[in-house]
């Protein structure tokens, strides 16, 4: 009997992870509601929080589906053979091409807030760090004798710089780029990183 409970548990848990993600998709995180999520998968409002301890929760574990795609899609775009320069590049159009085909689960991974005085769990800053490992790895090969905390800092000033054009773009900020324009100003932007992490390289 416990078996029993236990797969049926999961399986809730399942389907209600599945329409979290779905809603976030077609509407925001903002548009996310309990008594939504319990109509879409046909239980009692009270069955979520037997699956998930509150909507924060559910909404990480959202967030845990949409950092894995990202990492897959990132992976994914980058040739066994690229240089350094090439894999900023890769990794930039593949990061733009997810916010664009993603966009709200994108947002969501940074319009989401926990409650004041909560922190992220270690799993969820585990799943995040894929990140700056991948740009880290080839900062490696162009900073030679950096250590890890100078790579890891860079790493994290290097996809500060994408994201931030990506965001006040799709977002329609006024200093945004146009669609028309705006991949292949990733493309300048990632060269330009790359430029200039070998210019200083070349410097010391």
């Amino acid at each position: 009997m416990a078996g029993k409970r236990e797969t049926k548990k999961e399986e809730l848990r399942e389907r209600v992870l599945k329409a979290a993600s779905e809603i976030i998709e077609a509407h925001g995180v903002s548009g996310l509601r309990a008594r939504d999520i319990a109509e879409r998968v046909g239980c009692a409002l009270g069955g979520l929080y037997t699956v998930f301890a509150d909507l924060d929760e559910l909404i990480l574990h959202v967030h845990s589906g949409t950092l894995k795609r990202i990492e897959e899609q990132l992976r994914g775009s980058v040739p066994e053979a690229a240089t350094p320069r090439e894999t900023f590049r890769h990794l930039a159009l593949a990061y733009l091409a997810f916010a664009q085909d993603n966009r709200n689960l994108w947002k969501a991974l940074f319009e989401h807030r926990l409650p004041e005085g909560a922190a992220p769990p270690d799993w969820h800053l585990a799943q995040q760090a894929f990140l700056i490992q991948l740009i880290a790895a080839p900062l490696s090969i162009a900073m030679p004798g950096a250590n890890p905390d100078a790579l890891a800092i860079r790493a994290r000033t290097l996809f500060g710089a994408v994201h931030g054009v990506v965001s006040i773009s799709l977002e329609d900020r006024f200093t945004g780029i146009t669609p028309g324009h705006l991949e292949d100003e990733v493309a300048a932007l990632a060269d330009i990183l790359a430029e200039g992490i070998a210019a200083t390289r070349d410097a010391v």
